[in-house]
This record gives structure tokens, C-alpha cells and sequence, in this order.
């Protein structure tokens, strides 16, 4: 099509178009993160928190020098997975982490979440590693709120050493209900590294607060401390098997598809 000034490619106003609405429900997406950053500052539900979140560090626990999420779910739609990001970046803030130093990862997020992350400086993982992230020396949170207890069991076992335990943070599903909700030979076949981490783990559950009852109900911050892990018996690091796990193991494995691999490549 023939225009003032020379030739237009066919649709450019169609893609101009498409990139505004982009831009508009990307800042839509980002204001409905800030009003539930306010919820949860003005309920009071924060500041009951931040003793749960910093008791870790009343010990001898290295203070966290970066972050890993995973499970957030779709934000975007979410109020639920949106109260659960707010936290997280209110978590970053209280504990000095910089955005840039929290990585995130979801099969689950749209292209149009993904944009958002970024855009909040946040770090998003190229690729499902099902839990299985090596902290590698450093002092690292993870933050796993509602998920699958295979991917605790994959993290914990791709940690498994008293010196890389003593240096992690858990904030997810607590540990003493997953240990109350399952008979023990089930736990102890499928779910062998949350079994015999037990007796080395302390945990603080969050508050229970009426506006958010299923938003971080059961949610607990765990950590490992040192002189614990010593003490468990020497039979319980000789065993460094991979985890296996039926079909149905609450997560979403690599295989599962090429799209689950890069968060962005899921279309909203």
C-alpha cells in the first residue's frame, strides 16, 4: 500500500495497535501488583510476617545473597499467585536481595507475565529444572509457596550436604504438615530427602490472617542450621540417589513439553 513519504508494509497499523494494547495491559498487570503490595502492607498482614521471615537470620544462617521462585502461577489473573509476588518483592526489599538476583521460573506464566517480571528486574530461569537448582557456595532463598512436594524433595536432594543445607532458606508448604499428612512409608519411599531432613530443620509457620486464608495457609519458612545437620546420623548422607516419582508427582517435568521450558513462550 502506497502512502505519503513511501511504502507502508501491510498491517503496520494492526501491529502498532497490538504493541499499545501490550503496553496497556502490562501497565494494568503491574498497577494490580502495587494495590495488592498496599493490601497486604495495610492489613497488617506483612508486618506480622517479617519476624517469621527474618528468624532464620537470628541464628547463625548466612543472611540470603539471591533468590530462586518457583510456582508463582498466573499473576495476571491471579489475586491469589499476585498477593504471592507482592510478598516476594516485599521479601527482596526486607532482606536486602536485589531484584536482579532473584531468578523465576513457572511453566505456567504468559508472554505478557514474563514482560512483567522483567520489567520489575526480576530474573527469569531459561529452563524446568524441577527444583533441581544448586546454590552453588552461595547463601540463597528459595521461595515455593503452594508447591508440589516433589519439587522441595528434588531441591533439597540437589543439596545434599550439611555445608549447601546450612546456607538455604525455604519459604513453601511446611515440612511438619507435609510430615503430619502422609503415612511415613509413603513419605520416606517418595519423598526420602524431606524425610530425613526432619529432625535437622527449624520452622516458623507465617501468621494465619482472614483476608488471605488460602493465599499463604500451611506456608512455613524453614531453614537448616548447621550444628542440626551435624548431628543427624552419618547413614543419612550416604544415599544420594536421584528422586523418582510415579506419573502423577505435583510438578511439571521437563519432558512434558518443549513449550514448558521457557516461561515466555506460553501465549495468555
Amino acid at each position: 500500500m502506497a502512502a505519503e513519504g513511501g511504502w507502508r508494509p501491510a498491517g503496520g497499523g494492526r501491529r502498532r495497535r497490538r504493541r499499545r494494547e501490550e503496553a496497556e495491559e502490562g501497565g494494568a498487570v503491574l498497577r494490580r501488583l502495587r494495590e495488592a503490595r498496599n493490601d497486604l502492607l495495610s492489613s497488617g498482614f506483612w508486618a506480622a510476617c517479617t519476624g517469621a521471615v527474618r528468624a532464620p537470620l537470628g541464628g547463625t544462617t548466612e543472611p540470603p545473597a539471591r533468590c530462586v521462585c518457583y510456582g508463582l502461577g498466573r499473576f495476571s489473573c491471579c489475586p491469589a499467585a499476585r498477593h504471592q509476588l507482592a510478598f516476594l518483592l516485599l521479601l527482596l526489599e526486607e532482606l536486602g536481595v536485589p531484584p536482579g538476583r532473584c531468578s523465576v521460573f513457572d511453566p505456567a506464566f504468559s508472554a505478557q507475565e514474563a514482560a512483567a517480571l522483567v520489567e520489575l528486574g526480576l530474573r527469569l530461569l531459561p529452563d524446568n529444572e524441577e527444583g533441581k537448582h544448586g546454590i552453588e557456595g552461595s547463601a540463597t532463598l528459595f521461595y515455593m509457596v503452594h508447591c508440589g512436594k516433589a519439587l522441595y524433595n528434588n531441591l533439597l536432594w540437589r543439596n545434599w550436604s550439611a555445608g549447601a543445607l546450612s546456607k538455604m532458606v525455604i519459604i513453601g508448604n511446611s515440612f511438619k504438615g507435609i510430615e503430619e499428612r502422609l503415612l511415613s512409608r509413603i513419605l520416606e519411599r517418595d519423598y526420602s530427602y524431606i524425610a530425613k531432613v526432619l529432625k535437622g530443620t527449624e520452622e516458623v509457620a507465617l501468621p494465619a490472617h482472614p483476608q488471605y486464608p488460602d493465599t499463604f495457609n500451611d506456608t512455613s519458612v524453614h531453614w537448616f542450621p548447621l550444628q542440626k545437620l551435624k548431628e543427624l546420623s552419618p547413614e543419612v548422607w550416604d544415599l544420594v540417589e536421584e528422586p523418582t516419582y510415579e506419573e502423577e508427582c505435583e510438578i511439571i517435568r521437563k519432558e512434558d513439553g518443549a513449550d514448558q521450558r521457557r516461561p515466555a513462550a506460553v501465549e495468555s
